[in-house]
């Protein structure tokens, strides 16, 4: 018989079905953008904005996950954490069409690249590769290729870079527009969740290791 007290998961969809609807949801997002903007310029530029904040987002969760379990212990942080590779991996996927958007603006836009710096494009170009690097180490097969070792030390360092990397790329904005405070100020938020969750863990094991 089926474990009448079991805590029945926090997301309806988990796994792949999660990671494919979060996938269709940034897909509908930019097509919608791109079907109501009547300049297709205007709209792809609307759509970069769009899943940029989508992929923030989504960093944004797979970055606190295992500190909010730590801290805020619930069904719903046990599933952020259970489901953490499918939302990394959706990140990453709404973070490939940002990309795609960035070449189609640079096509229609000529002025585009042209007015772009090759120092400029240092956080970018770093930030995608980590990006392509968690997403190909984030399957068993990977994992158990380059070793548990190294696939802890890449990962942690992957998601240090790309906090690093949002955090610097909406500071400088804000002199563009105040707005940028509030992404600004939650990966800051995020950063020191992440801080506290280590430190309690660490903790934790310490206390565990005087009682044994």
């Amino acid at each position: 018989m089926p474990n009448a007290t079991a805590t029945p998961p926090a997301f309806r969809y988990q796994g792949w079905s999660l990671f494919s609807l979060l996938a269709a949801l940034v897909l509908l997002m930019t097509v919608m953008i791109l079907i109501i903007n009547p300049d297709l310029t205007e709209g792809v530029r609307s759509a970069i904005r769009a899943t940029a904040r989508s992929s923030f987002v989504l960093f944004l969760l797979a970055f606190t996950a295992s500190a909010f379990a730590v801290l805020v212990p619930s069904p719903l942080s046990k599933s952020l954490v259970r489901e953490r590779r499918f939302i990394g991996l959706a990140f990453a996927f709404s973070h490939l069409i940002h990309a795609v958007l960035i070449y189609w603006y640079g096509q229609l836009n000529t002025e585009f690249w042209p007015g772009r710096t090759a120092l400029g494009n240092v956080p970018g170009t770093v930030g995608y590769v980590f990006v392509l690097l968690l997403a190909l180490t984030s399957f068993k097969s990977t994992t158990r290729l380059i070793g548990a070792t190294a696939w802890k030390r890449l990962h942690t360092t992957g998601m240090w870079v790309l906090a690093a990397i949002f955090a610097y790329s909406n500071f400088k904005r804000i002199p563009m527009s105040d707005w940028y405070v509030l992404p600004f100020g939650l990966i800051c938020a995020a950063t020191a969740i992440r801080l506290m969750g280590k430190l309690a863990q660490a903790n934790k094991r310490q206390s565990l290791q005087r009682v044994a």
